[in-house]
């Protein structure tokens, strides 16, 4: 599907209350598609492969979280959905948040969803430090997260953006019901960023999948999907 000058692949089933799912970082809509087989007999799900992820084409140039959010919007737009449920796990869920700073949305389900920054230990510092001389002086240095080295010039590019993203101060403009759920082990993105984020939405709760990862979702995918019907069955019912 062509949106904003960009092809991207978009899988969609079932009719009713459009409902949009976004995945995680170098991840693609497979890790979605459980929960859209789940919810396509009462929602319209649309899932994708996010610019640059799957089999979407690669990004000639970097996008920032706002133009993720403005990309999603004008896919909305093109399908006739309007005020989407968005169900994101990870870098997904901070364009979910984003979005919905930005635009109307019915709810939300985010699941180990970033968007929240790490204060820099003294070790982390440290590393910068050490990073920053050894470019000064040219010489050879392996620096940054799997995913960084992993990236390919432009997707580095959009991580760091990503990273450099914090939304704390915005989270609060976020109005819509929210559901978290979150692994208890999780290393990626850490239970306190959930706490954190679920004290600074205004009408948000969690759950937490004791003794799992930040794939949690995925590898307890049917109770996921049983969460996510349970929330939005109470949710769009009190809107």
């Amino acid at each position: 599907m062509q949106v904003d000058g960009i092809c991207c692949h978009v899988e969609c089933s079932g009719e009713g209350q459009g409902v949009v799912l976004l995945h995680g970082w170098g991840q693609n809509c497979s890790m979605m598609r459980l929960v859209q087989r789940e919810l396509e007999d009462r929602y319209r799900v649309v899932n994708l492969d996010l610019p640059g992820f799957g089999d979407s084409v690669p990004l000639k140039k970097p996008m920032s979280i706002k133009e993720y959010a403005m990309f999603v919007r004008k896919l909305m737009a093109q399908l006739g959905i309007e005020d989407p449920i968005i169900i994101a796990h990870s870098f997904g869920a901070r364009i979910a948040l984003r979005y919905a700073m930005m635009y109307p949305v019915k709810c939300l389900v985010l699941t180990g969803a970033a968007g929240i920054r790490s204060p820099l230990s003294l070790w982390k510092k440290g590393k910068q430090c050490i990073y920053r001389i050894f470019r000064f002086f040219r010489l050879p240095v392996t620096a940054g997260s799997r995913d960084y080295r992993q990236a390919d010039d432009v997707m580095r590019q959009v991580l760091v953006k990503a990273v450099n993203d914090d939304l704390s101060p915005d989270l609060g403009f976020v109005e819509c019901p929210t559901l978290l759920v979150w692994g208890s082990d999780d290393r990626e993105t850490p239970l306190w960023m959930g706490r954190k984020m679920e004290e600074l939405l205004p009408d948000a709760r969690m759950i937490i999948y004791r003794h799992d990862d930040h794939f949690a979702y995925y590898h307890q995918g049917f109770r996921f999907a049983k969460d996510v019907k349970e929330f939005l069955e109470v949710s769009i019912c009190s809107i």
